[in-house]
C-alpha cells in the first residue's frame, strides 16, 4: 500500500518568534521612527526632531544589543532571527543615519551618491556576514570575529550629527561648509559616511565580544 506524502507544515510566523525576535522588531520600529522624525524636521525645521531621530537610533542600538543577549541567555536562535536582525539593522543603522544626514543638510548630488554608497556598503556587509558566519565560527558555534566594521558603528556618525544639531551646525551652517565640483554640491562632512561604508566592506578583522 502506497503512503501519500505528508503536506509540508505551514510556516506559522508568530508561533516561530522567540523572545529575542520581538526585541529585534523593536530595533526596526525605532529605525522607522527615526526616518519619520527626519522627515518631520525637513518639513518643520524644528531641531528637536533631529534629536528625536538620533535618540531613536540609539534606542535601536539598545534593542540590537538586548536581542543578542536574550538569544544567548535563552539559548534560542533561528535562521529567521538572523534574517530579522539583518533587515532591522539595515533600517536603523544604514538607511536611518543616511536620511538623518540628508535632513541635516547633506543634500547635494555628490552627498546623495556618498550616502547611497554608505547604505549599499551596510547591506553588503550584512549579507557577507550572513553567508560567512558558519565558516567564521569556532567549534562551539560562536563567531570569533567580524570582517569589516559592524553596521551599528554608524551610531558614531549619528552622535556627531546630534552634536552638530546642538551647536546649530545644520543646513547652511554645516561643519566644513560645501564645495562645488562640476556644478554640483559636495559637503566634505559626508566623506565620513564614505569612510564608514568603506570600513564596513573591508577585510579588517574585528574581534566579536
Amino acid at each position: 500500500m502506497t503512503t501519500l506524502p505528508h503536506a509540508p507544515k505551514r510556516f506559522a510566523m508568530i508561533r516561530e518568534f522567540h523572545l529575542a525576535d520581538w526585541f529585534t522588531l523593536g530595533n526596526a520600529v525605532c529605525g522607522v521612527g527615526a526616518l519619520f522624525s527626519s522627515m518631520t524636521y525637513l518639513e518643520t525645521a524644528d531641531v528637536h526632531h533631529v534629536y528625536y531621530a538620533c535618540a531613536l537610533v540609539l534606542a535601536a542600538l539598545v534593542f540590537d544589543v538586548l536581542d543578542g543577549r536574550i538569544a544567548r541567555w535563552r539559548q534560542k536562535s533561528s535562521a529567521m532571527g538572523r534574517e530579522l536582525d539583518s533587515l532591522a539593522d539595515v533600517i536603523s543603522f544604514g538607511v536611518a543615519p543616511a536620511i538623518i544626514a540628508y535632513a541635516c543638510g547633506m543634500q547635494g548630488l555628490y552627498d546623495r551618491v556618498v550616502l547611497a554608497f554608505f547604505v549599499a556598503c551596510g547591506v553588503s556587509r550584512l549579507a557577507r556576514f550572513n553567508i560567512t558566519a558558519e565558516a567564521l565560527a569556532d567549534d562551539s558555534g560562536k563567531v570569533r570575529y567580524f570582517e569589516g566594521t559592524p553596521i551599528p558603528t554608524s551610531i558614531v556618525l549619528v552622535g556627531l550629527l546630534a552634536l552638530a544639531a546642538a551647536m546649530g551646525a545644520l543646513r547652511e551652517q554645516l561643519w566644513l561648509g560645501k564645495v562645488m565640483i562640476g556644478g554640483f554640491t559636495l559637503h566634505p562632512l559626508v566623506l565620513l559616511f564614505a569612510l564608514s561604508g568603506s570600513l564596513m566592506i573591508s577585510r579588517i578583522r574585528i574581534p566579536k565580544l
